[in-house]
Formats: structure tokens, sequence, C-alpha cells
């Protein structure tokens, strides 16, 4: 029977489910004005609204980011790739290994650094070995997605399902869900999932780079502004009688006079000082257009080109980047990270806007021309991550990296065998980190994800009023109805199915607040062993293959791998059915 507080809770998430798929807001403020109208309009209370902020499970969350940033400062992780990647020379070595070492390490850290990390690995490696990145890229975020499936804290999605677990009052002695109780599925798909790309889905992998043009505009083509400068001697020449049409590498594509663009300019052209023109090219040719006698200056550059310490850097922007929306001259990167934005790529867009006009979007690939405050200045940053890069590090000693190491370690254990709860744990090893000096308290705030914490406070909120209000029963009866003539089988199939197209297309964590509750009712009203709906619900949503936004180590390697949607889909589409049917099998056979 629907009352007017079932109506109230539908149009909260039809608002939801149309907000995301539309990128009409993002996923924080969607969840905030769909929980402020169920608060206005008394279907929860500010109590309810809160009550999320309290979950222990939120609080291992942000206990768990910012231990994984400390460990960030140490550099242990490079090193260690450093190690075991250093013997790799053919195409299945190197990616055998990545897959296996990341998914092993994205069990226990936080698979979104652990991508940032490994990506300059895997683009330099290309470099050596005459391999276009593209073949390795996807098959990094899904071994981060695979290895994150397989414990609690490998990915935040698990964390979700376990603190909204712990919220659920209405089923009497519901098992909390413990450490290891996603890895009977989450490690047989770690196999399964390497086998189908190292035996099928590499196949798919697009190649988008010629490895023997040495001419060609190599793995992502930038466009990429230079100023003739004053007194220049390319100042009244002809296009023709200058070498910026043979300039190994760039394309000469438009001149820009006083705002007017000359698209491609023909050979009688006449150059102009203060013309300022686009090259399309890549990473390795603009040391062409700002050393020597080219008669050019890249703008903004200015004194920084005299700095001791000064690198070409490729960042990526985060999805959920501060810097999203704003042009290039709002953000102010020399002021604020000791850098300047030379080009931007888009996956093979061009970008008709000067470079300061050009407004940022999730996904963009930067190069920046960074000075020597660019490390301390975006060490804590989440509004980017690096993809090719010459940093250095703060150095930190051994013993302090062993401490940390060890430390995680033993707050594992301890809480797997159910002696020490792993909250009081990380706490520990968070103020141990403090004392030693590896962070700071002034440093610790920035390192929170604040939009993960509140997405997932609201999404707990949203939960409470799809079972408070009986929504969720009604939509689950609608699923028993349909579903249940396959049976059990059926029926967690059908849930699996539903989760992993949310997931795709209005994120997973939006996913997992409006199926959780669902998953909870339909165990409910068959009186049946809920564990493995709830689960199904979280494999569902953290393993998501088929869309670049679906997950955020996809979204990191769109850009740079110079990937379609279709790649995303071609490739990921295979490997979420085998997923799905792996996942439903094991659980069937464990709980049925």
């Amino acid at each position: 029977m629907f009352t007017v507080d079932i109506i109230l809770v539908f149009v909260a998430i039809v608002f939801i489910l149309y907000s995301l798929y539309t990128e009409l807001f993002g996923t924080a403020f969607t969840f905030m004005l769909a929980i402020l109208f169920l608060g206005v309009c008394n279907v929860l209370s500010a109590g309810e609204i809160l009550e999320g902020f309290a979950n222990v499970q939120v609080a291992i969350i942000i206990l768990l980011l910012l231990w994984g940033d400390m460990m960030r400062k140490t550099t242990v992780v490079e090193r260690v790739f450093d190690r075991l990647f250093r013997s790799a020379r053919s195409y299945n070595g190197f990616l055998t290994r990545m897959m296996l070492i990341v998914s092993f390490f994205s069990s226990f850290l936080n698979n979104t650094p652990l991508v940032a990390i490994m990506m300059p690995y895997v683009h330099n490696w290309c470099k050596r070995n005459n391999f276009s990145p593209s073949k390795f890229l996807i098959p990094l975020s899904y071994a981060a997605i695979l290895g994150g499936s397989t414990t609690l804290i490998g990915t935040s999605t698990n964390l979700i399902v376990a603190s909204m677990v712990e919220e659920q009052s209405i089923i009497p002695n519901l098992p909390h869900l413990q450490m290891f109780d996603f890895t009977w599925v989450g490690v047989p798909m770690v196999v399964v999932g390497f086998l189908y790309i190292l035996l099928i889905g590499k196949k798919f992998l697009p190649d988008r780079k010629s490895p023997a043009d040495e001419d060609g505009l190599g793995m992502r083509e930038y466009f990429i502004e230079a100023r003739v400068r004053s007194g220049s001697y390319l100042h009244s020449m002809k296009l023709e009688d200058t070498n910026l049409r043979n300039l190994k590498g760039l394309a000469l594509i438009e001149i820009l006079r006083e705002d007017v663009a000359m698209r491609n300019p023909g050979p009688e052209t006449i150059i102009c000082e203060e013309d300022i023109l686009v090259f399309a090219g890549d990473t390795h040719k603009i040391a062409d257009l700002v050393e020597g006698e080219s008669g050019l200056v890249v703008p903004e550059i200015g004194m920084m080109s005299k700095a001791k310490k000064a690198e070409v850097l490729e960042i990526v922007i985060s999805q959920n980047s501060t810097l999203i929306g704003k042009e290039v001259h709002e953000v102010n990167f020399r002021a604020r990270f000791d850098a300047v934005v030379l080009a931007v790529h888009r996956n093979g867009e061009h970008i008709t806007n000067k470079m300061d006009d050009v407004q940022l979007r999730a996904g963009d690939v930067l190069l920046v021309f960074a000075g020597a405050a660019f490390g301390s200045r975006t060490q804590s940053s989440q509004d980017f991550y690096f993809i090719s890069r010459v940093k250095d590090f703060v150095k930190i000693e051994d013993y302090k990296v062993y401490t940390l190491l060890g430390g995680l370690i033993v707050a594992i254990a301890l809480s797997a065998f159910g002696l020490v709860n792993l909250f009081v744990s990380l706490l520990i090893l968070i103020v141990t980190g403090m004392v030693m000096g590896i962070t700071t308290p002034k440093e610790l705030p920035k390192s929170l994800d604040y939009n993960l914490a509140l997405i997932i406070v609201l999404s707990l909120a949203l939960g409470t009023a799809m079972i408070k209000t009986r929504a969720a029963a009604l939509i689950a009866d609608a699923f028993i109805t349909l579903f249940m003539p396959l049976g059990k089988v059926g029926l967690l199939m059908g849930l699996y199915t539903i989760t992993t197209i949310l997931a795709a297309y209005i994120t997973n964590k939006a996913a997992v607040g409006i199926i959780f509750p669902i998953a909870i009712t339909i165990a409910l009203n068959l009186n049946i062993n809920p564990t493995p709906f709830i689960l199904a619900v979280a494999y569902a949503s953290a393993a998501n293959f088929m869309t670049p936004h679906g997950y955020q180590t996809n979204l990191m390697v769109y850009g740079p791998g110079n990937y379609s949607f279709k790649d995303f889909f071609k490739i990921g589409a295979p490997l979420t059915f085998l997923y799905m049917i792996t996942t439903v099998s094991i659980l069937s056979v464990i709980y049925f």
C-alpha cells in the first residue's frame, strides 16, 4: 500500500537516479538534496540523518585513508615496484606481474592511490619496451578492482556495506561482516579475472600508438600553445621559410592573432610578434618549443624556466576534484601548486579555447611545468593524480616504514581473530605515525575525502528511510514476484544484475545506498539468511568494469589510455558477466 511517506521516498530515489545519470549535480550534493528533502518532509528525523556519523565502519574508512596517505609519503610502494618490475621484458610477463601484484596490494591498500602510483611505471615501461600504455591501463584498473573485492578493507564499497549492516536492528542477530568474508568469492575472481584478461581480454585492448613510428605524436596528443617572443627572428617571416612546420613530433595546426584563429595555416602565412602558435604533439617534443633558438616561448612559464628544480609532469584530474568546472586561470596553478599548465589532453578532443580559458573536467590529463615546491604542495592533494613524473619524496627512515606496514598487518590479524577492534588498532597506528613525525595533526585533515564520508552517511540515512517507510518492502516484493520463479539463485542473480547496472551508470556508492535496504528486506520477507544477498550487493557495486565512470580507477586510466567508452564496455561486459556467474555460484553453494 502506497503512503505519502513511501511516495516521498520514491521521489527522492528518482531524483538521485536522474541527477547522477545526467550528471546534474555531484554525488555528494545529490544525496544531500535528497536527504534534505526527506528531512523537510519529516520522513527522517535529524537524529536519523546524523546517525551515520557515529558508525564505526565510517570511522574505519577515514582511518584507512589517513594510513594510506602516510604510506604514500614513505615511497615504500614505489621501491617495491622498482624491484618487482625491473626484470620484466615481455608483454605477457609485465601484464602478469602487474595484475597479480596490484591485486594483492589492493586487498589491503586503498586502490585509488595504488593505481596512481602504478601508472608512471606502466608509462615508463611501455616507453622503454615499445608498447602502448593502452594495452595495460585497463588491466591495471581491473586488477585493483578485483583485488579490492577480496577483503573488508580492500575497497570503500565493502566498508559501506558493512556499515549498513551495523545500522540494521530490524533483523535480530544479523552477523556483522568480518575481514575475510569477502575472500571466498574475491580470490577465485582474481584468478578468473586474471585468466580472462591474459587469454581473451587483451585481444580487445586498443593499441593507440605505433611504437616503430618515431615521428608519431606519441601516446597522447596535446594541444600546446607557444608565443612568438618579442624580437624573435620569426617576425615577418613566411611560414614556409621557417622550420615550424617541420618540428619533429609536432604539428602546427592553428595561429591565434588578437583572438582571431587561423586554422591549418598555409605556407604563405606571415608570422608576427605575439602570435600564439598551437601545436599538436606529445610530451617528449615540448623541449623543441622552449629551448634553443626556436624564437618561441611557452606563455606563463617566465622565470620558472630558470628554477634549479623544475620538471614537466603529467597529472590526471580526479573524479572528486575541486578543480572540476573551473577555468585554468581561476585555479592559479602558479601560486597554489608552484606549476603552470602547458597543455590539456581530453581523449583526442581538439580544445579550441586558449589554455587559460579551458574549463577542466574529470579525467583531463594536464601537462604541467612544475617548480621545486610542487611536490610539497601536492602531497596531500586529492584534486589530481600523477601519471608520469620525476619527483623527490620526503625521505623517511626505514624503521618508520616497517612500523606502518607491520602495524597494519598486526591490526588486521588482531581484528580477524576478534582480539582487538580494527578501529582501535588503526587509531593507535595513526597516532604512532604522528609521534614518529610522518604526518602532523595539521596535515591529517588534508588527507580526508570529505565527499566520500558525506556520501556514506547520507546513504545510510536513505537506507533508513526506505526501510522505515516500507518503500524497500514494496520494491522487494516486486523483486520476489519477478525472480522467485527462478528460485533463490535467480533472485540472487536478479539482485546482482540490477545493482551492477546502477553502479555502472550512477556510481557504486549510490547503487549500494538504494539496493542494500531492498536486499535486506527480501531476506526478511522470505525468512532466509541475508548474508548472500548482502555480499551480492557488495560485489556487484565494487566489481564495476563496464563504464569509465562507474569506478574511480577506471576514470583515472580513461584519459591517459586514450580509451573510449566502447573500450570499457567491450572488455568489461564479459568480465562483469563472469563475475556475476562466479559470485552467484559460490554464494549459492555456501549459503543455499
